[in-house]
C-alpha cells in the first residue's frame, strides 16, 4: 500500500519505517527541511534502538521524506497524521498542529480525485477526529467523509526505547472508523499481524489511548506511594511488588517503585484527559492524585540527600541519567529536570551523565556554571562523593561508580549497594 506519514517524531517516524518493513512504499511529511534531509541520508533525528537501521535499509527505497504535504498525499492511498499534541493553557491539550494539518490534507484532496484514507495516529482527546479533524477536511477539500474520503482513527501504544519492536509485535490493534470502506483498507493494512484487531468508534479508541497511558501511570503513582509508605516501616516495597505481582488480576508490570513517569506521553496525557474531564463538569479525584504524587517523587531524591548530608551548597553531586527512561534520548518531563534544577537552586555543583541525551539537556539547560554534562558515567562521578540515580542505563550497572560514595537511588540498581552509604528512595 502506498502510505503517507504526516509528522516524523518518535510516532510518526517509527510507524513509516515499519509500514516499509512490512513492504508498504513509504513518504514521510515534515516541515523541517533540515530533518526531512537526514531521514533521506538514512539517518535517524532521534536516538531509538534499531531506528537507524531500517533507515538505512529502507532509504532510498521503500521510504523518503518530503517537505511537502501535496506532493505526499497524491502519491499515496492512506495518510498518518503523526503530529505532536503538547499540553495548551491548564493542561488541556493544543490541537493547533492537528488541526494546521487537517486543513492542509483538506485543501489536497480537493484536486485528488482517488478515494483517500485519513487516519489519525496522534494522540487526542475523545471527539477530536469527528468534531475537529472531519469537520476540517470536509471544509477544505469540499468532499464529504465516507463517500469522497475515509477517515478513522488508529491509537499507538508504543514505548520509546522499544518502539519498533513495539510496532511489529503488538498487543492489539485498535482501529475506530466511521464507514466500513475505510474499516476494510486499515484491516488490509494490518492484515499480517497475529494479535487481536478491536474495531471502534474513533471517540472510542481515542478513549482506549488515554484510558491506558492514565491507567498505567496511576499504576505508577501508586507503588511509589506504598514505596514510600514501606520505607517509613523498613519494609523492602519491591517485595511487596512481587507479591502483589503474582495476582494474575494485578501482574508485575509497571509495578518498579522509584521516582516516577516523565516522558512524551503519561504526564501529557493524564492531564488531557483531566482537562476534558473538566469539559463535562467532573473531578476525576484518581488520575490528580497521580499527577500530584508524580510531581514530587523526584525531589524524595534531594529530600534523602540533605538529610545525609546537610545543606548542599557548595557540593558536588553526580546525577546519573538524563533521558526520561533508558533506551531513548527523550527528555520530556523527565524527572532529572526537577532534580537538576533544585539542586542548581541549591547551591549544589552538578556533574550529569546520560550515553544519550547530553545534546537534549544542553538545550534545556543552556549554559549554567554549576552544570557539566558528560557522556561517561565514570567522568561524572569522579570528582563527586554523592552521588543520585535518575536512570536505570546498564551503563550505570557498575559497582566501580559508587565505592566510596553516598548513593541516592531513585532506580532500585542493585551494583550501586557496594556504596558506603546506599540509601533508596522509597525502600
Amino acid at each position: 500500500m502506498r502510505i503517507a506519514i504526516v509528522g516524523t517524531g518518535y510516532v510518526g517516524l517509527v510507524t513509516g519505517a515499519c509500514f516499509a518493513e512490512l513492504g508498504n512504499r513509504v513518504v514521510c511529511v515534515d516541515i523541517d527541511r533540515e530533518r526531512v534531509e537526514k531521514i533521506n541520508r538514512g539517518e535517524a533525528p532521534f536516538y531509538e534502538e534499531g531506528l537507524d537501521e531500517l533507515l538505512k535499509k529502507h532509504v532510498p527505497g521503500r521510504l523518503r521524506a518530503t517537505t511537502s504535504l501535496e506532493e505526499a498525499i497524491g502519491e499515496s492511498d492512506v495518510s498518518f497524521i503523526s503530529v505532536g499534541t503538547p499540553s495548551g493553557l491548564m493542561d488541556y491539550i493544543d490541537l493547533k498542529y492537528v488541526e494546521e494539518v487537517s486543513r492542509g490534507i483538506g485543501k489536497c484532496l480537493r484536486e485528488k480525485e482517488e478515494y483517500h484514507l485519513v487516519v489519525v495516529k496522534s494522540t487526542v482527546v475523545p471527539g477530536t477526529t469527528e468534531h475537529s479533524v472531519l469537520p476540517l477536511i470536509e471544509r477544505y477539500s469540499g468532499k464529504k467523509a465516507g463517500r469522497d474520503f475515509g477517515i478513522a482513527m488508529n491509537p499507538e501504544f508504543l514505548r520509546e526505547g522499544s518502539a519498533i519492536y513495539d510496532f511489529m509485535n503488538p498487543d492489539r490493534i485498535i482501529i475506530g472508523c466511521m464507514d466500513e470502506r475505510s474499516c476494510s483498507m486499515l484491516k488490509e493494512l494490518y492484515r499480517d499481524f497475529k494479535c487481536p484487531i478491536m474495531i471502534t468508534d474513533p471517540k472510542t479508541a481515542e478513549m482506549i489511548k488515554y484510558a491506558t497511558n492514565s491507567f498505567l501511570a496511576t499504576k505508577i503513582s501508586f507503588i511509589n506511594d506504598i514505596g514510600n509508605i514501606c520505607k517509613q516501616l523498613g519494609i523492602d516495597v519491591y517485595e511487596v511488588a512481587k507479591g502483589m505481582g503474582l495476582d494474575s488480576r494485578i501482574s508485575p508490570e509497571f509495578l518498579r517503585a522509584g521516582i516516577g513517569f516523565g516522558g512524551s506521553c503519561f504526564p501529557k496525557d493524564v492531564k488531557a484527559l483531566v482537562g476534558k474531564a473538566k469539559e463535562v463538569y467532573y473531578r476525576p479525584v484518581v488520575l490528580n492524585a497521580a499527577l500530584e504524587l508524580n510531581e514530587t517523587q523526584p525531589l524524595r531524591l534531594i529530600e534523602l540527600l540533605e538529610k545525609r548530608v546537610g545543606p548542599l551548597r557548595g557540593k558536588h553531586v553526580a546525577v546519573l541519567g538524563l533521558a526520561f527512561k533508558p533506551g531513548t534520548d527523550d527528555m520530556r518531563e523527565a524527572p532529572s529536570i526537577k532534580v537538576i534544577t533544585s539542586l542548581l537552586m541549591k547551591g549544589a555543583t552538578v556533574h550529569a551523565a546520560d550515553p544519550k541525551a547530553v545534546p537534549v539537556a544542553r538545550k534545556i539547560f543552556g549554559e549554567h556554571e554549576r552544570l557539566r554534562l558528560y557522556e561517561n558515567a565514570k567522568e561524572a562521578v569522579k570528582n563527586c562523593k554523592y552521588v543520585l540515580i535518575v536512570t536505570e542505563w546498564e551503563e550505570f550497572r557498575d559497582e566501580e561508580l559508587y565505592r566510596g560514595k553516598v548513593v541516592i537511588d531513585g532506580r532500585r540498581v542493585p551494583e550501586a549497594k557496594v556504596a558506603e552509604h546506599y540509601e533508596g528512595v522509597c525502600w
